[in-house]
């Protein structure tokens, strides 16, 4: 009988420390500021490098309550939406989609989106057109005219702006006998003799291009003159210079001239300027930190946070970047600020 009283007054015991606890949690989760980044698949460098961010966000801003996290999601595309929604507070975006979803063009024809803002560049998606050196005429990406050409994995973001670039030297894919693979499905078949080449953008360096030199396929990656540069941001202005350094990849001991686009930390204009240049500071002042969290993040400096930019900062980061001594272009600053 005592036995039996004293395992009820146990489990009341235990019920009213679990409904304590559940009442502490439930009031500090209340009082917690709660911020998503949006990403891509799992697989991809934008799922680790938005992880990464949000472990820094949530470490260093603990104090301010914030807490962040990463969360998976089909890419860029599917990103805007989950800003437009309210389903994400941030989000990272390849940045021709970017200029597209603020122009209301391209793949957000009529569907304009521009609330969108800009917290910084991360790191750059540098273009790498490469192609058997048996096709090579002039050495730029002029020359996949005519060639077995893979524009990368049908609907994807490599696609999309393989697709623009071409359209800047007036091409189309009725110009090319295009081909729909992965990077090193693309490699594999230019050793194979079935391709001539194919689009591979990417953080260098690129694995699938180390293969290729390292394996000795006789191919090169292309270069891209001013004029070609020029004519690819008319239709879309998403892209800047960049230089492959010599000895990125094998035997290549020249630097390579090429393009990039930047991939984007992006938010909404909606989101509060306070917590913004609170995400912006503490980020730029813990770079080492997302270093060693995926080798693209070693590009993330303060000195490229706003290279190849196109839509306008959120005023959380104008404010940021301000204060850090940038000089920024007059179409960056955010029209909340103006």
């Amino acid at each position: 009988m005592i036995n039996r009283k004293w395992k009820i007054i146990m489990s009341i015991l235990a019920l009213i420390f679990v409904t304590i606890v559940g009442v502490r949690a439930a009031a500090e989760n209340k009082e917690k500021q709660f911020v998503s980044v949006a990403t891509a698949s799992t697989g991809g460098t934008y799922y680790p490098i938005g992880v990464g961010m949000a472990n820094i966000w949530s470490t260093y801003l603990k104090e301010e309550k914030i807490q962040a996290s990463g969360q998976s999601s089909a890419g860029s595309i599917e990103n805007i939406e989950l800003l437009r929604e309210g389903e994400a507070h941030l989000a990272i975006l390849q940045g021709l989609i970017s200029t597209q979803a603020y122009d209301g063009n391209g793949s957000f024809e009529g569907k304009r989106y521009e609330d969108l803002r800009t917290i910084s560049m991360l790191w750059p998606n540098v273009e790498h057109f490469v192609l058997m050196n048996n096709k090579i005429e002039t050495g730029t990406i002029e020359d996949i005219n005519g060639m077995r050409f893979s524009v990368g994995p049908q609907a994807s973001g490599t696609e999309q702006s393989t697709v623009v670039m071409m359209e800047g030297l007036e091409m189309t894919k009725a110009d090319i006998s295009p081909e729909y693979l992965g990077y090193s499905d693309t490699v594999s078949a230019m050793r194979d003799g079935r391709l001539d080449g194919g689009s591979l953008p990417a953080g260098i360096p690129i694995s699938a291009i180390i293969d290729m030199y390292a394996s000795n396929v006789q191919a090169t990656v292309l270069e891209v003159t001013d004029e070609q540069l020029e004519a690819i941001n008319t239709v879309s202005n998403s892209w800047y210079r960049y230089t492959i350094p010599g000895g990125t990849y094998p035997r290549v001991e020249n630097d390579i001239q090429t393009i990039a686009q930047p991939n984007l930390l992006s938010t909404t204009s909606k989101m509060d300027e306070e917590t913004i240049y609170l995400l912006t500071k503490s980020l730029y002042e813990n770079l080492d930190e997302m270093y060693e969290v995926h080798s693209s993040a070693k590009e993330m400096t303060l000195e490229t946070a706003l290279d190849g930019v196109t839509v306008p900062l959120h005023a959380g980061a104008y404010k940021y970047f301000k204060e850090a001594g940038l000089d920024i272009p007059e179409n960056l600053i955010p029209p909340e600020a103006k």
